[in-house]
């Protein structure tokens, strides 16, 4: 990747009545952003890259195009090129900027920027990426406007730069003097201004970042406040609703009941679209009461003839052959299944839309609002400069907003009606047609002999993941850039090949994807690949252990490359007291993960003495993340991983059943309850060093480990099919 030595930071002026410092951030030698330009030093070996590694490499040519602005009032007010669906940027970030301009935290103001075609592969969230592309970024254009205000200051009154310092907002001169930011903003903005070199501060100077610090929203969140998308004030928009097939990517052959709904109370128009009949109306109970009356004729879907057992019968006939003969020497098979997983955000999806003639204006919660502009763009026939998206905080995503179904729909809906409207899906709606993980079947042999792991072969099914988000555009295009074996790969191989890796001295290691391409409404779902690939290798991890006849811990930690794994595992080991005595029918379970420049280990003890219904009792996780910059931000994500693993691992996934996923509903989609949390939840930061690794998929492949590890020595029954509660038990909703 690129040497962060030879980055460098050109500062400019926007144009306002007070201070709105931007950064270009580029390479010596480069005029910042031309792509073309960037010739990155030689990369790294085809075992170091990460995705993540990708995507600032692709991001680098925009990566500082960031704008920072403080007002007459002190507020300083940070345009953020990425989205927040829960997972806390806003406070990282708004800590990051605090920190480097010496306010408190309380005067930062962190604001969505819009879509911005020219920030080019530089504003997708995903990947747990987003703190690692940021951190240099955001620091160094803080640090610009923190220079601009103490050149402001000592213009003011006539003395050395380099004798002021800052503090809580103001510039302080030697003598005791104070200049409150906000009275400095105007005179900061003057061009002329003569601005020392501004580095950001050394992380041994940090105060704030590292420092547990609850969320900037969370008072607007638990009181009602934040706005989300349908909570927004657009003058005019209507309530619509979408009628959608009976089976996945059906269409609309005929409406045969449309005056009826139309003459219904309150119903303002019916409208075909691609996926569906949308009603709109005066209000969404109106809506859902039009729509539900449409009598529609649907042709066939994509996948009507398939069901559970045929998509598994495919992922099993699919599935790469393994290479090591086991007559050889000992070895161990292994084959497991994991279900298709809805995301299940608490919002469901949803836009707002106001298509006219020659503009458009769209309000979503986005992840990669540059593809949702230019795709929203061409289907409404607009140039995508007459396009304007705004991303909106969203309530949860997963991967789901990456992708942009209802912003395009609502788009459609309101070009074809002539008038602004808000689009929701009903929670069946998202449960149904709404993007899933996909179903995957896995088969994996190891080899051992005399105490050591020979060769170690994991092969992978998987039906396709959908990645024109974005993410394909982004690989394509640092492809030249990367590894033998990594760069000539397709979009999902290049993502698999740079996410997934053993940790362990394993000796020949071989992990191999295969995809299905069914026509399914697939997406990126937390962990992506790893969470059911490094989750399986975990649990036969286990197993490879009773073989050689080892206790698991020490059969990790003798077999793990690296200090930093050795250290995240110890940890759990002895703060969840390993190997204590369990009652009968409960156990404990251990599983290990490193993914993007970070690691965590998970020590779970598991109740099973009702097999049918187990539950996690207690958790201890250990992270080592580089440089945690809010680690209360961090604890949530990896509780919001374990809670991702223990409902996918028991009792969470979709049922399909003649092309449709029979689950409607949380009351079906069997999600952790409250009631299945673990009453006790130690998480363990590592002290910092080096810079930010990423979290936002790290937690869930070691717990979905440690949990499967837990169920198989508390029930002695393997578990080799996910969830391993998965009965259908419910009554599905009508098609």
């Amino acid at each position: 990747m690129a040497d962060h030595g030879r980055r460098r930071f050109l500062t400019y002026l926007v144009a306002a009545p007070t201070l709105a410092v931007a950064t270009r951030f580029g390479l010596d030698g480069v005029d910042p952003p031309t792509a073309q330009a960037v010739v990155p030093t030689p990369p790294a070996p085809a075992d170091l890259v990460d995705l993540g590694d990708v995507l600032i490499l692709a991001g680098a040519p925009t990566a500082g195009m960031l704008v920072l602005g403080i007002g007459e009032d002190g507020l300083v007010r940070f345009r953020l090129p990425r989205e927040e669906v829960g997972q806390g940027l806003t406070t990282a970030v708004a800590m990051l900027v605090a920190e480097e301009l010496d306010v408190p935290l309380s005067q930062v103001r962190v604001e969505l920027d819009d879509a911005r075609p020219e920030l080019l592969f530089n504003q997708l969230t995903g990947s747990s990426n987003s703190i690692r592309s940021l951190y240099d970024p955001v620091r160094h254009t803080a640090a610009a406007a923190r220079a601009r205000m103490v050149a402001a200051a000592a213009d003011r009154w006539g003395v050395p730069a380099g004798g002021l310092t800052t503090r809580g907002g103001a510039v302080v001169a030697p003598d005791g003097r104070t200049a409150a930011y906000g009275s400095l903003a105007t005179a900061a903005a003057a061009p002329a201004l003569g601005v020392p070199a501004a580095t950001p501060k050394p992380e041994s100077a940090h105060t704030l970042v590292g420092t547990p610090t609850s969320r900037i929203d969370a008072r607007a969140m638990v009181t009602g406040r934040q706005e989300y998308t349908l909570d927004l004030d657009v003058p005019g928009a209507k309530p619509c609703m979408v009628r959608r097939p009976p089976t996945l990517g059906g269409t609309v052959k005929a409406v045969r009941n449309e005056a009826a709904v139309r003459a219904m109370p309150g119903v303002l128009d019916v409208v075909v679209i691609p996926t569906g009949v949308a009603v709109v109306a005066e209000t969404f109970g109106q809506a859902l009461d039009g729509k539900n009356a449409l009598d529609v004729a649907w042709g066939a879907g994509t996948v009507d003839t398939l069901s559970d057992d045929g998509i598994r019968a495919r992922l099993r006939a699919a599935t790469a052959p393994l290479v090591v003969p086991p007559l050889l020497t000992a070895h161990l098979d292994a084959e497991f299944d994991f279900a298709f997983v809805s995301h299940a955000p608490l919002e469901t999806n949803s836009a707002v839309a106001d298509v006219r003639a020659d503009r458009a204006t769209i309000w979503s919660g986005l992840k990669s609002p540059i593809v949702a502009q230019q795709t929203i763009a061409a289907a409404v026939g607009l140039p995508v400069d007459k396009v304007t998206v705004h991303v909106v905080q969203a309530g949860g995503s997963f991967g789901r907003r990456l992708f942009f179904d209802a912003a395009l729909e609502a788009a459609q809906v309101s070009k074809a009606g002539g008038r602004p409207v808000r689009l929701m899906w009903s929670r069946i709606d998202d449960t149904r047609h709404g993007r899933m993980r996909p179903a995957t079947h896995h088969k994996i042999r190891a080899t051992f002999a005399l105490g050591q792991v020979l060769s170690f072969e994991h092969r992978v099914a998987a039906v396709e993941t959908d990645f024109r988000h974005g993410l394909g555009e982004i690989l394509t295009a640092t492809a030249a850039s990367l590894p033998p074996g990594i760069g000539n790969a397709g979009f999902a191989q290049t993502l698999f090949l740079t996410t997934v890796k053993s940790p362990y001295h394993f000796g020949l290691t071989t992990q191999v994807l295969t995809e299905v391409p069914l026509k399914m409404p697939t997406a990126s779902w937390r962990s992506v690949y790893s969470a059911n690939t490094r989750g399986a290798e975990e649990i036969v991890v286990d197993e490879l252990a009773a073989k050689l006849g080892k206790d698991p811990v020490a059969f990790r930690r003798a077999f793990l490359k690296t200090a930093a794994q050795r250290a995240v595992l110890d940890k759990v080991a002895a703060e969840g007291g390993w190997g204590r005595d369990m009652p009968a029918g409960c156990a404990q379970g251990v599983g290990f993960h490193e993914e993007y420049k970070s690691r965590t280990a998970c020590l779970v003890e598991l109740d099973a003495r009702d097999p049918g219904n187990p539950r996690v009792t207690k958790a201890v996780i250990a992270v080592d993340v580089g440089r945690p910059v809010n680690p209360r931000g961090l604890e949530a994500q990896l509780l919001g991983g374990l809670t991702d693993a223990i409902s996918t691992t028991l009792r969470a996934g979709l049922h399909i059943d003649k092309g449709l996923p029979l689950e409607g509903s949380y009351s079906q989609f069997r999600y952790a309850r409250q009631k299945d949390s673990p009453p006790e939840v130690r998480i363990f930061v590592l002290p910092a060093t080096g810079e930010p690794g990423g979290a936002g998929e790290l937690g869930v492949p070691a717990a979905v480990g440690a949990i499967a590890n837990a169920y198989a020595r508390a029930t002695g029954t393997r578990p080799r099919r996910f969830p391993v509660n998965f009965d259908v038990d419910f009554t599905p909703f009508p098609r």
